[in-house]
């Protein structure tokens, strides 16, 4: 016994582990939606940039036979004075845009958590109903309201006694056609911003507003010490979402004006627009195009880097 007890016990290596294999049927399953956004996305991006950097006119677009120019489009539309003003056009339109969308949605975001139940679902249900409205039609309202003769903008002016209003064409005066334009992108824009933002407000614990008031602090020092700097993040992306929107703007300018009167209401994408389908310059306006998205992607880069600093430093 004393044998078997001091005869040394041979350990075994423990076994190795069995690798894993990873599943395919995941990635099998979102194979169709990356090739399908791959294709949507991607690919246009790409055309697009191959396009500026070719002659590429209505003759090539029938034979086919673009060649390749370099960055001469990009040259040509870099020294062109025209371009440098709708770009200075562009970016007051945006931070016009911009500012009164934050301003409104967070004052309708601060309303919608102060009422009472069914007082915030009417209010969110015409939100809801003003988001849904189609691009077109909300234009094509705005155009009616606005109608030298028959429009209710005209009418309600002439009743309150502002005579001058008879009769008075908007849309041939620039600064004018600029203020609708605004309007209606601001009334587009404000529901996903101020439904956004209450939603994320709503997430703030109350303890803090209470403690808060009981310090004796107002509104706007509850407001500018609690709400925004706990939702600061939330507010930085619902502004860069509302810049991309409004910088890429199109169908209501386009409707509504066509970039006039003159050149009032010309915006990057309806310069490039017009650059490749009056002009039938399809490198110019693919030049253009791909500049724009270069000055937002910038933008942008700018914002996210001071939003991170300031994150920091909190």
């Amino acid at each position: 016994m004393t044998l078997l007890a001091e005869r040394p016990v041979r350990e075994t290596a423990p076994a190795a582990p069995k690798r894993r294999k990873r599943p395919v049927l995941p990635y099998l399953l979102i194979a169709p939606t990356l090739v399908t956004t791959a294709y949507l996305l991607v690919y246009p991006l790409v055309r697009n940039v191959i396009i500026s950097l070719q002659e590429f006119g209505l003759p090539q677009l029938v034979r086919g036979d673009a060649k390749f120019v370099g960055l001469a489009n990009y040259v040509k539309v870099l020294s062109d004075p025209e371009f440098w003003g709708v770009v200075k056009r562009t970016l007051w339109f945006t931070a016009i845009n911009v500012v009164l969308i934050m301003v409104l949605s967070t004052l309708v975001a601060l309303l919608l958590v102060r009422l009472g139940r069914w007082l915030r679902l009417l209010v969110m249900g015409g939100l809801v109903l003003t988001w849904a409205t189609p691009i077109i039609a909300a234009t094509t309202v705005f155009q009616w309201l606005f109608q030298s003769r028959l429009g209710v903008v005209n009418w309600a002016l002439v009743a309150l006694g502002f005579e001058e209003y008879r009769d008075y064409t908007w849309f041939a005066n620039g600064e004018a056609t600029f203020g609708i334009l605004i309007t209606l992108i601001v009334w587009q824009s404000i529901p996903f911003a101020a439904l956004s933002l209450y939603a994320a407000m709503i997430t703030v614990p109350q303890e803090l507003y209470e403690a808060a008031r009981i310090d004796g602090a107002g509104a706007w020092r509850v407001f500018s010490t609690i709400t925004f700097p706990m939702l600061r993040a939330m507010f930085g992306l619902i502004t860069c979402l509302e810049v991309i929107w409004v910088v890429k703007a199109f169908v209501q300018i386009w409707v509504i004006s066509q970039g006039g009167p003159g050149r009032a209401t010309t915006t990057l994408p309806v310069y490039a627009f017009q650059v490749a389908q009056s002009l039938q310059r399809y490198d110019l306006g693919a030049a253009v195009s791909m500049l724009m998205v270069a000055l937002l992607v910038l933008a942008l880069l700018a914002y996210f880097r001071q939003l991170y600093r300031q994150e920091r430093d909190a």
